[in-house]
């Protein structure tokens, strides 16, 4: 199994419910090649690093509340099929997360 995909953040145990999704549904997206992108709260971010492995290490670089931000993180694949992980802001906060495989709802 890989991280490849787009995930749906559920969880956020360090901020309060209803901040992950403040300007659009928190995600986590990781392509081919190394690259993603990434969205929860005013938070936004482009990833760097990735990977289609069980699990990966990336850097990224975006934005919080409009400023430029940037830092590392990680995401593993977990034996319920959800996935854990951390993004972290250089010098700073560490926004530990759980997602699951995002599910499209298209109507014919």
């Amino acid at each position: 199994m890989s991280v490849l995909g787009k995930w749906r953040i559920t969880k956020m145990p360090d901020y309060v419910e209803d901040y992950p999704d403040m300007v659009e549904l928190a995600y986590i997206l990781f392509e081919e090649g190394g690259a993603g992108e990434f969205a929860f709260g005013c938070v936004a971010g482009q990833i760097v690093g990735g990977g289609h492995a069980d699990a990966v290490a990336f850097s990224w670089e975006g934005n919080d509340e409009m400023d430029e931000a940037s830092g590392d993180g990680w995401a593993e694949l977990q034996p319920d099929g959800s996935l854990k992980g951390a993004i972290c802001f250089h010098g700073g906060d560490e926004a530990n997360f759980i997602a699951h495989r995002w599910t499209s709802s298209t109507a014919c």
